[in-house]
Formats: C-alpha cells, structure tokens, sequence
C-alpha cells in the first residue's frame, strides 16, 4: 500500500471518526497522515481541529499557524486560526486573520462573520457594518449576520436602518426577529 493512498485512507476515517464523534480516533489518524507525508498542512490542520475540540485552543492555534506557514493561500486555515484567535480574545489578530481570508475568497461569509464579531467586540461599529453586509448577501436566509447588523445598527444610532431588519428577519425568523426587538426596544412587527 502506497503512502497517498494510506495517507488518503487515514484522512477518510478521520473525517467519518468525526462524524460519529469520536475526536480522539480522529486525532489519531491525522497524525497518521502526517507520518505518511510529514508537513501535509492539511493534516496538521486536522490535528489543529481536532485539539480544538477537546479545549486544547493553544495547542490547536499553534498548529494553525503551521499550516498557514505551509499553505499561506489555503483560506479556511487563516479562518479557523482567525477564530482561535478571537476565542482567545485576540481580536486585532483575529481581525487580521479573517481579513487574509476574506482577501483569498471574497465569498468566506463565515470569515465575514468573525471579522464582524471581532470589530464589534473592540467597538468598531461603523466597521463592522461591511463585512455583515457581505455576510448577509452570501446568507440571505441566516439569521446571525442579520441580527449582528441590526444591533450594531441600532448602536450605532440608526434605529430605522434596526427596525428595517427586525421586519426583514421576521419574514424567515420570527424569534430572531422577536428576540432582537426586545433588545432594542424597537417596534416588533405587527403580527408577532
């Protein structure tokens, strides 16, 4: 047996340890993987994943950063370290990890998303408005980019532009659309 084929082996019962939940088998064959083809980035942002999973988040940013030193054009490895970063409450490099990126694939709406969240989290409001505007352009029918868009709104002190999207949301999700009134204390639309 060749070592691409073992190591393509070894990434399929990752992915299907991961399904059935079992992190720590799933741990075991990205490791695996990496012994058949040692720096695969891919692998060891498996690991990354995988260490992320169990709490292990120093551990797991760290292999992130490998991976994006390996494969600096790879988007989604900038994006999980991104929100690594912001889970450790290091929201400047988080913000620069999802603007890279945003930059590799203009359509990342959930490196959109973190970068919003990270701008609303160091109070960046008037930032934060265009990144979630591009969210919910590439998620129409997801409620959170929408809901982020209409509290930063509504702190930003543009209650109608916030009323707007209590009564867009409302049309696909009216507890969102509920929820979000009642923080605001906006008008919730009429029939809820």
């Amino acid at each position: 047996m060749g070592s691409a084929f073992k190591r393509r082996l070894y990434f399929e019962l990752a992915r299907w340890s991961k399904v059935f939940g079992q992190h720590d088998t799933s741990l075991k064959y990205y490791e695996l993987a990496l012994v058949e083809q040692p720096g695969d980035p891919k692998a060891i942002a498996g690991i990354g994943f995988e260490l992320a999973q169990s709490g292990r988040k120093r551990e797991a940013l760290a292999k992130f950063e490998r991976a994006v030193e390996l494969d600096p054009g790879w988007a989604e490895a900038h994006f999980d370290r991104g929100f690594l970063l912001q889970e450790l409450n290091d929201h400047d490099a988080a913000i620069a990890a999802f603007k890279t990126a945003v930059a590799l694939n203009p359509d990342h709406d959930r490196a959109l998303y973190g970068l919003a969240l990270s701008l609303i989290s160091l109070k960046r409001l008037d930032d934060a408005v265009a990144p979630l505007e591009r969210n919910t352009r590439l998620q129409p029918m997801s409620p959170y980019g929408w809901y982020q868009l209409g509290r930063v709104q509504f702190n930003r002190g543009k209650p109608d532009k916030a009323q707007a999207i209590i009564d867009h949301v409302a049309k696909f999700e009216r507890k969102v659309a509920a929820q979000l009134a009642r923080e605001t204390g906006l008008r919730p639309p009429s029939d809820l």
